[in-house]
């Protein structure tokens, strides 16, 4: 799994979008409005503290200098415009799995299938490239679009942690989380049939 072996020149292809990695030039005020959108920010992590633009430049200064971490910039193909990130990280090289999360910023873009296409060109990076073994996300439970984007790609449900999470309006809600083992991966990419449950 060498860290550099992709570098801000290179691109994941996709059909609508693809995806390079998210470097200074992309830590604009558009980016910054997006974290502090609550249409965007409602299932972010990132909302319980200011996102300044110099708080992003550092995150991603971070991410570009981690071993563990690759955060995309997802690409819409016809207008060059970057719509949001992935990430895929951090990486646990041990155990050979990472985490995966995601937000499409620019929110005339929700609903044109671009998540899913982004976690599946992820995925592919992840098995494919890095050689990992699983992928991992957790969810909201509220967060019901995503839920299904991660099901469409081969994410299985796996296990609910009850009112673990503090939602926007001060309540409590459960915290799903989801894998996907290489194996499944390589099942639905070869269209094999597959029972495993992830």
């Amino acid at each position: 799994m060498g860290r550099r072996d992709f570098t801000p020149a290179d691109r994941l292809m996709g059909t609508k979008i693809f995806l390079r990695l998210v470097t200074l030039q992309d830590c604009t005020p558009r980016y910054e409005a997006w974290l502090a959108d609550p249409r965007v920010n409602r299932y972010l992590e990132t909302r319980w503290r200011p996102q300044t633009l110099e708080a992003i430049r550092t995150f991603v200064q971070d991410m570009l200098d981690s071993p563990d971490n690759y955060l995309f910039a997802i690409v819409e193909h016809g207008t060059q415009t970057h719509v949001g990130n992935i990430k895929v990280g951090p990486i646990n090289a041990n155990h050979a799995y990472a985490d995966v999360s995601y937000f499409i910023g620019e929110t005339d873009r929700h609903g044109r299938g671009y998540a899913t296409e982004a976690i599946r060109l992820a995925a592919g990076f992840a098995f494919d490239r890095l050689g990992l073994h699983r992928l991992q996300a957790g969810l909201y439970a509220g967060n019901i679009g995503s839920g299904k984007v991660l099901e469409s790609v081969g994410f299985f449900l796996e296990g609910v942690f009850l009112g673990q999470l503090r939602n926007v309006e001060g309540g409590w809600e459960d915290h799903h989380w989801y894998g996907l083992l290489r194996e499944t991966w390589e099942a639905l990419r070869d269209g094999q049939p597959t029972s495993d449950s992830g």
